[in-house]
């Protein structure tokens, strides 16, 4: 199985679904987002497969195009080669990224705050890139999309993980505060544990967070009535859409790959996402 996966890493998979919402402003509905996740273009060897996956993604010509982290395995330098096909990404709203735990890199120092620094410094390179790229990065903050005299939030924290091993910086109560009269809030989170470890309990009003991370593990089965990969053992939250009280979460699988150069059972994803 894992030799036939080997074929399998860009067989990009859309995956759509219509999320329905009881406060959504009225202009807002039919409005189209296409959610990516864990680009890991350091793994890319084939520069025309990956291109075909950015022209699915512009085919769906969505409202907006929201990324949630790891652009990169390591090094924002490994975007070099593949500045031009991402580039191409267009959304009529635009196009918003955060910074998932590879955008900090693995650095070593001799103290804690020598480490911050560079991870701090590695994250900058990759937020540059965004700009170059086109996107938006929501570091901590948040932007406003109007339609039609109503408007939404897009809030967008640094990677925040419930997970010790994992780098955190996000300052979410930051972002929230300056959109908290906004009707209508989505929030991109790298990593699916804070959604459990901060969202659902201490900001009940934001309606819908994206998050990306797992993979999948890259290896499972998703057969209808039948979900199954080793990663559910590390997160409760590993694929696919999620739902406590009025809160919905959505994990996406990821585009590229990292590690094991292929994929089984868990195909690479872009998500199409309507609000209804």
């Amino acid at each position: 199985s894992l030799l036939y996966g080997f074929g399998n890493k860009y067989k990009y998979n859309l995956q759509k679904i219509a999320l329905s919402f009881g406060n959504l402003p009225a202009a807002f509905k039919g409005f189209k987002i296409i959610h990516v996740s864990d680009i890991h273009s350091g793994s890319f060897t084939d520069k025309e497969a990956v291109r075909k996956g950015i022209d699915k993604i512009n085919a769906q010509e969505a409202d907006v195009v929201l990324f949630t982290g790891d652009l990169v395995n390591y090094s924002a330098a490994e975007m070099k080669e593949y500045m031009d096909v991402f580039a191409a990404v267009k959304a009529k709203h635009g196009v918003y990224a955060t910074l998932g735990n590879h955008d900090y890199g693995f650095p070593t120092g001799a103290s804690r705050e020598e480490v911050r620094q560079k991870q701090l410094a590695n994250a900058a390179e990759v937020m540059d890139v965004h700009k170059q790229l086109g996107w938006k990065t929501l570091s901590n903050e948040h932007v406003m999309i109007e339609k039609e005299g109503q408007q939404i939030a897009i809030l967008g924290v640094d990677n925040t993980s419930a997970k010790a091993n994992f780098p955190s910086f996000g300052k979410l109560y930051e972002a929230h505060a300056a959109a908290k009269e906004s009707p209508f809030k989505i929030l991109m989170s790298h990593d699916p544990s804070h959604w459990n470890s901060e969202v659902t309990s201490q900001f009940k009003d934001i309606d819908l967070t994206l998050s990306g991370h797992t993979h999948g593990m890259q290896f499972g089965v998703e057969i209808p009535g039948f979900r199954w990969s080793p990663v559910k053992y590390v997160y409760k939250q590993w694929a696919g859409l999620y739902e406590e009280a009025n809160q919905k979460l959505y994990v996406n699988r990821g585009f590229g790959f990292i590690g094991y150069p292929g994929r089984v059972g868990i195909l690479p994803e872009i998500t199409l996402i309507e609000l209804t």
